[in-house]
């Protein structure tokens, strides 16, 4: 059998679709045939005689055309589904009325006996039964699906046992998917139903569903005790925002050694495909809801222009890079000073995108050298996500984060003005509210410095450009809180501790932070860059900050994560609380008191109305600046950041109206 089944399968197509049809007309006389024999018929001509044979070759060419013009033999049998098998009902059931027909035709004006309705409806029913049966037998074998499902007690040592937790229309697709791939990796051997009308015992392609909400927990406990061996725990997609034990079936689960994932889609279709399995993280367990991209927008805004993102190989600017790649970037060049990040940062990228991606080695506050890479790559807008942010670090390493963080915004700034970039947008942080820290003070001056330049090259709403301007670059600046998964964030650091076997450590348990996916926030930074190229005048902003919703205790999160290890927190990990570190606040912020929250078209992207430091008192601060690093007096250089963060005057056009100034109430 499998021999004449490989046969079949390596003809041409055009050959493979011969064979169907001469196959269906064969299919057509048998079933004409039995139809007459089932049905005790006795036709009044001979079978081989002129007649008979004329009736044969008649219903033989009539299917024929029937068939094709319904689309049997256009359809790729391999990937056949219930609307195909319809087809060949609707085919079957036209071709019996078309026959009746033609014989109550004929009866009217020769006499013939043999024919009556119960021989049609025999010969509809006969008919669809052996026409389909063959393109079922083809894909039931075609897919392997046959020998794979028969074997598979044998298999039961390679593959992975898996409990499906999701939709039950999702379990379909993937116990399906699961049975048909090859080599089979995984077997479904139970589904958790998050539907309410869903019942116990019920079953899907023969696997049970084992629990129905809201007894998730407790049936899991159960499951993992009385079978003792299961590999894997899928969640369906978008489980983490629907249920509400998502975390304690994290933690249940990883307690017993069970590995956690969540279904993202397929690599590929049909044979070789895989299902695509994500890693639970950090940001999934939180569950705060996902900011949603306005796709067509930032595709229209990025799509075509040639990119430049500084600090290109850090988590932000990777992500950034990557994001660029996908909506269309012409091409995308990383600034960066690391050789190792770069290097890893082509393994993030995917292959097919390599040929877009220019990286440079070049340390951003070297005036020559960036000046030579933004002169001939003409970037269309430059992501200037270069900076040290690693708060006790910089604050014994002061002048290393004033020379990154300040110096290397003015360059990148002066040099993207110079070589006529249409837009900056400068990559700020919540830590540039009433800075207390090193890191905080040289971010509020790098927005400062923007600002400043803002306001300089600002196009008026008349059309003309004020007068100290050089170029028509747009200046923006985006402040926002911590991410997820960044280099140094705490979910990395409590992960690698908890690793470790403990003990976390934690400031203080009182600390709070904002918390954003990396993913999210490059959109949104993305999305404020696009805002910004509309506007100009009095509705144009320098700031823009981003809702990062509610302040999450970084105890929480803590704690959730030993959870998620499938431990104990204070008991299997201990939490260590080793006190607030130089600089360190309890709590950040994302606006400071005398700043203007704006409201904008834009979901979860504000604009700001914050003081600003004219361009001439910035460019004294930072000779100033240059001078005590030069004399390595930190005192004196603090004192000039801090006179940078003291503004010489109020929001300019102080009469435009103003919005509440919590992100709560204008969101």
């Amino acid at each position: 059998m499998n021999s004449h089944l490989e046969a079949v399968f390596g003809l041409r197509p055009d050959m493979r679709r011969a064979f169907i049809m001469i196959q269906d007309a064969v299919m057509v006389l048998v079933a004409v045939a039995l139809s007459l024999i089932l049905s005790q018929s006795k036709l009044s001509f001979e079978a081989f005689s002129s007649t008979g044979l004329t009736f044969w070759a008649s219903v033989v060419v009539l299917s024929h055309v029937l068939f094709r013009y319904c689309g049997l033999y256009s359809t790729v049998w391999r990937f056949a589904s219930t609307p195909d098998f319809f087809n060949i009902l609707k085919s079957c059931a036209i071709l019996t009325v078309t026959l009746y027909g033609a014989s109550l035709l004929v009866r009217s004006f020769q006499p013939m006996t043999g024919l009556n309705e119960r021989q049609f409806i025999v010969f509809f029913l006969v008919s669809f039964t052996i026409i389909s049966a063959p393109r079922l037998f083809y894909r039931f074998f075609r897919d392997g699906a046959s020998w794979r499902i028969l074997n598979r007690r044998t298999d039961k040592a390679q593959t992975k046992q898996a409990l499906f937790v999701g939709r039950l229309a999702e379990a379909d697709v993937i116990i399906r998917f699961t049975r048909t791939a090859e080599p089979a990796e995984y077997s479904i051997a139970g589904i958790m139903a998050m539907e309410g009308a869903a019942r116990s015992g019920t079953q899907i392609q023969g696997v049970p569903v084992v629990a129905i909400r809201p007894h998730l927990v407790e049936v899991l406990e159960e499951y993992i005790k009385g079978t003792g061996h299961l590999d894997l725990l899928i969640f369906g997609n978008g489980a983490e925002h629907e249920i509400e034990e998502y975390s304690e079936l994290v933690r249940v689960a990883r307690h017993s050694d069970i590995a956690v994932v969540q279904f993202s889609g397929f690599s590929e279709l049909g044979q070789g495909g895989k299902l695509v399995l994500d890693a639970v993280e950090m940001e999934t367990i939180l569950r705060r809801p996902a900011v949603p991209s306005d796709i067509e927008r930032i595709v229209t805004f990025v799509s075509g222009k040639r990119v430049l993102v500084t600090g290109g190989a850090g988590s932000i600017g990777r992500t950034l890079v990557r994001r660029s790649l996908e909506l269309g970037a012409e091409a995308v060049l990383v600034a960066d000073l690391s050789e190792f990040g770069i290097f890893q940062l082509s393994q993030y990228i995917d292959e097919k995108d390599h040929d877009r991606l220019k990286v440079r080695i070049v340390d951003v506050a070297d005036r020559r050298q960036m000046t030579r890479v933004v002169g001939e790559f003409k970037p269309g807008i430059i992501f200037h996500a270069a900076a040290l942010k690693h708060v006790p670090l910089l604050e014994e390493n002061w002048d290393a984060a004033i020379q990154t963080n300040v110096f290397g915004t003015l360059v990148c700034a002066e040099v993207a003005a110079k070589c006529e970039v249409p837009q900056f947008v400068l990559v700020s942080s919540d830590k540039a509210v009433d800075p207390t820290s090193v890191l905080g003070m040289t971010k509020r001056a790098a927005e400062q410095i923007v600002s400043a330049l803002h306001e300089t090259h600002a196009i008026e709403p008349n059309g003309h450009q004020s007068d100290r301007l050089h170029s028509g670059t747009k200046f923006i600046a985006v402040r926002f809180g911590n991410v997820f998964g960044s280099s140094g964030s705490a979910a990395t650091i409590f992960q690698a501790q908890i690793e470790a076997g403990g003990p976390v450590t934690i400031t203080d348990r009182r600390m709070t932070r904002y918390f954003m996916t990396v993913a999210e926030a490059v959109d949104l930074v993305i999305m404020s860059a696009a805002d910004a190229a509309q506007r100009q005048g009095r509705e144009d902003y320098a700031v823009y900050m981003l809702d990062m919703g509610k302040p999450v205790a970084i105890l929480e999160v803590a704690e959730t994560m030993i959870r998620m290890a499938g431990k104990s927190p204070y008991t299997d990990i201990p939490i260590r609380f080793t006190g607030i570190r130089p600089g360190e606040k309890l709590h950040e912020t994302l606006h400071g008191e005398n700043e203007e929250i704006v409201k904008l078209s834009t979901s979860k992207i504000f604009g700001l109305r914050t003081d600003v430091v004219g361009w001439p008192r910035v460019e004294t601060a930072l000779t100033a600046l240059q001078t005590a690093m030069k004399n390595q007096d930190k005192a004196s250089a603090l004192a000039v950041l801090e006179g940078l963060h003291q503004a010489e005057k109020p929001p300019s056009d102080a009469h435009w109206e103003t919005s509440p100034k919590t992100v709560g109430q204008s969101s």
